[in-house]
């Protein structure tokens, strides 16, 4: 199958995008979209190989090769480097684990009351974890862990079933609650920013924590509605908790010298239009500190291991898609089809439809930054030729719609990871997944009109 996806991708470039073809720019740059879409989703290659073909085509059709290479000097490529040496300092140190015991402690050993706070925890995350598969392997192993420890105890397949399903789902949508939780939502600040939107990291959190916050409210009682918890002995359960936290010890030396690299640059993020130094730049600064001698947790030999090369070469190839079909004029030619066909209808039809579109996508594209180079572009294109205002909003609004996969395994990592377990099947996540799309569409819809 890779190898017919791979020829239909080379007749297609020999077709559209070479310079003998009769094509105008817009086709060909939307054939080179299509080609890279086909080899992303396909598997045809790794991503990172799929990104340095694309560095190619785009050298030798649309941009000069230096021109092609300042896109990996983008602040929010080495902010995206910068997070992966923080998550990994703060999960390889154990102050994850802990943090994350002693908020489940705060359930007090209620079913009920644990599968929210389950939520809340994952939430919590987002804040010092910005990766969306380190967040969900972390929460996972702890979340079997204590589901293991109970079995003995008491039945607990349906509060099993919620704390999973649930984290498939609240891990990506709370990536989206701070500017740094995850490398769809840096790509998404990044580029509102370069489009001169104001944003800083408050403003991003007061954004986006009403219907994220809402959002787990309500899923946890649907999750208690469709899968009722079990009863579970609440001193049996507290003590799991605390037989748990026990066997990590005291807090080390490294797991305080984390707490104090994580909130300095926390607070720094916070403050940052008081100071004014950029997001990223903090972000390297925290990323410096976890190397720095006396201060540090690793060596840089150590520390570089947990950055993912791959990612961050198709983090940039991502960037240069966006900027390709901006800089060929194809995201305007397109999003004037797209305004023509939606001339007359109101504000909230154009976003329905646009959300719509962006759920349908989500079930085919299993990256969610190869959707992202799509549609974000276009919203923003769609949203400018409507009102001042409508251009930031609508991107907001589809961005947390192609955030979270409802419906099937394979729709993200995170949703393997969580099924690996074996605590839900592919049927209880459609079970739940349905009236969940449902009720994320109606509260990104509201969060536009009500908040934003």
């Amino acid at each position: 199958m890779k190898k017919v996806l791979f020829l239909i991708s080379l007749v297609m470039y020999f077709i559209f995008v070479p310079g003998y073809t009769p094509f105008p720019v817009e086709v060909r740059a939307l054939a080179v979209l299509a080609i890279i879409q086909i080899l992303w989703i396909g598997r045809v290659f790794p991503l990172a190989q799929g990104a340095l073909l694309l560095m190619v085509i785009l050298s030798f059709h649309f941009f000069t090769y230096e021109e092609t290479l300042t896109y990996f000097a983008s602040p929010i490529v080495w902010l995206l480097f910068s997070t992966f040496f923080i998550s990994h300092a703060f999960i390889e140190t154990g102050l994850a684990a802990r943090i994350s015991l002693k908020v489940l402690q705060l359930s007090g050993g209620e079913s009920r009351l644990l599968i929210l706070i389950s939520y809340v925890l994952t939430i919590l995350l987002s804040l010092v974890l910005p990766s969306n598969v380190g967040k969900g392997s972390l929460v996972a192993s702890v979340f079997d862990g204590i589901l293991k420890n109970m079995r003995p105890i008491a039945d607990i397949k349906n509060v099993g079933r919620s704390m999973f399903i649930g984290l498939t789902y609240i891990v990506p949508i709370s990536g989206a609650l701070v500017a740094t939780g995850a490398s769809s939502t840096i790509y998404v600040f990044g580029i509102l920013g370069e489009q001169g939107e104001q944003l800083t990291y408050l403003s991003w959190l007061i954004a986006f924590a009403p219907p994220v916050f809402l959002f787990a409210f309500f899923l946890w009682l649907l999750s208690i509605t469709v899968f009722p918890p079990e009863k579970i002995n609440r001193k049996s359960l507290v003590d799991v908790l605390r037989q748990k936290e026990k066997e990590l010890g005291k807090l080390n030396v490294s797991e305080k010298k984390v707490l104090v690299i994580i909130s300095v640059t926390l607070i720094l993020w916070t403050t940052q239009p008081l100071h004014g130094i950029s997001i990223p730049l903090i972000g390297l600064f925290g990323a410096s500190l976890t190397m720095l001698p006396g201060i540090g947790v690793w060596t840089w030999e150590q520390g570089r291991q947990s950055v993912d090369w791959d990612m961050m070469l198709f983090f940039a190839a991502t960037i240069m898609v966006s900027g390709m079909l901006i800089h060929t004029g194809t995201i305007r030619l397109v999003s004037n089809v797209l305004v023509n066909l939606l001339g007359g209808h109101s504000m909230i039809l154009i976003i329905l439809g646009m959300l719509t579109l962006t759920m349908c996508l989500r079930l085919i594209f299993v990256n969610i930054l190869g959707l992202l180079t799509i549609v974000l572009p276009l919203s923003m294109a769609v949203g400018e030729s409507l009102s001042s205002h409508a251009a930031e909003n609508l991107a907001m609004a589809v961005f947390l719609a192609g955030v979270p996969g409802f419906l099937f395994i394979t729709q993200s990592p995170v949703h393997l990871i969580a099924h690996s377990y074996q605590y839900f099947s592919e049927k209880d996540l459609v079970k739940l997944g349905i009236p969940a799309t449902a009720i994320w569409g109606v509260m990104i819809v509201a969060t536009a009109f009500l908040w934003w």
